[in-house]
């Protein structure tokens, strides 16, 4: 089959994105398809460089930062970035990467991340494959743009599990969600044993956007979530580390209440220090973003399953993935402090 992965690479290159939208390349391609990575600039500045903590439309940095990636990976011919700001393709497949999108059986749409363009509307199936459930579905009623993008598509699948369980409380847009799981090629995951008194860690933003709010029913990020545990450093022998990013973080705050704090650009900023981070790490202590586990959506993180990849075990909060997914031994799920 041929396959179009449309993403979020150059335009945000940082190791944990990066690996999302790496593993269902590298995955597709080990199983036989025909497949190329491509990414649209949009039509507006959504680049952004760690060097100069801008963003813009400027994609110089996540360009060499997807060469290398995509090169290690053994993937270097195999995809291209369409700058709709200078009308240009870029990357290696640039020359070929129109007629191949349409040639494809299918398009996958990460995240939605991507509009699209005359060249990938006539693939006969297009998924929008929805990584944010809860925040998707509400923006679908919101905002008439975001939900014309959608429209596009005519196949939808989502991270958010219990939708098509029927267990979610999350607003229907109207769209015929389907579940689905992040693919992990686990031969590109190493497990080996952690370093003596290594921390239970994890990265995350403190806010990745505004909380939502629907019908009365708040929707909040990970800062809302993490508020009840604050003081878990101080209930435990382990020692807890957070990579975090937001420039609002209250590092000062967690610092003081034990917890160890890091630069994410420091630990995690390719797909092969996150790795690294990883390895380094005990296991991933973790909270949710406060929409996922409110909604009860069974949303589960791809980062957390890097985590089990690598063989470290995870405790993170219960999004209602515990409804199908097994839990207790390498995976324990919580609902409050005093499970965790």
């Amino acid at each position: 089959m041929r396959i179009t992965v449309l993403g979020y690479v150059v335009r945000g290159p940082t190791g944990g994105l990066a690996w999302h939208h790496l593993q269902y390349v590298l995955g597709l391609q080990r199983l036989g398809h025909d497949v190329r990575f491509v990414e649209d600039s949009d039509d507006y500045p959504a680049c952004y460089d760690p060097n100069r903590h801008v963003m813009d439309s400027d994609p110089s940095y996540g360009l060499g930062f997807a060469a290398d990636a995509f090169g290690r990976l053994g993937l270097g011919a195999m995809w291209s970035y369409h700058d709709a700001h200078t009308r240009r393709w870029l990357g290696p497949d640039a020359r070929g990467a129109a007629a191949f999108c349409r040639s494809s059986d299918l398009l996958l749409n990460l995240s939605g991340s991507n509009p699209l363009r005359d060249w990938t509307r006539e693939t006969p199936v297009r998924a929008f494959v929805d990584t944010d459930p809860a925040f998707t579905q509400i923006r679908h009623l919101e905002n008439p743009a975001a939900k014309a993008q959608a429209l596009d598509h005519n196949a939808f699948f989502t991270f958010g599990e219990n939708i098509a369980r029927g267990t979610a409380h999350i607003p229907e847009d109207g769209f015929p969600w389907q579940a689905t799981r992040q693919p992990v090629v686990l031969e590109r995951w190493q497990v080996v044993p952690p370093p003596a008194a290594s921390a239970y860690s994890t990265v995350m933003q403190w806010e990745s956007y505004r909380t939502l709010e629907y019908d009365g029913v708040r929707y909040g990020t990970k800062s809302d979530s993490f508020e009840p545990y604050v003081d878990m450093s101080g209930h435990t022998s382990v020692r807890l580390e957070i990579a975090l990013g937001s420039p609002n973080a209250p590092r000062d705050l967690l610092r003081a209440k034990g917890w160890s704090i890091v630069d994410p650009l420091r630990v995690a900023r390719t797909p092969w220090l996150y790795q690294d981070y990883i390895r380094q790490s005990r296991g991933e202590f973790t909270v949710a973003k406060h929409g996922y586990a409110a909604s009860n959506s069974g949303w589960f993180s791809e980062r957390s399953a890097a985590y089990l990849a690598s063989g470290r075990p995870v405790v993170t909060q219960d999004t209602g993935f515990s409804e199908w997914m097994p839990v207790g031994e390498g995976l324990m799920a919580f609902r409050d402090p005093e499970e965790a």
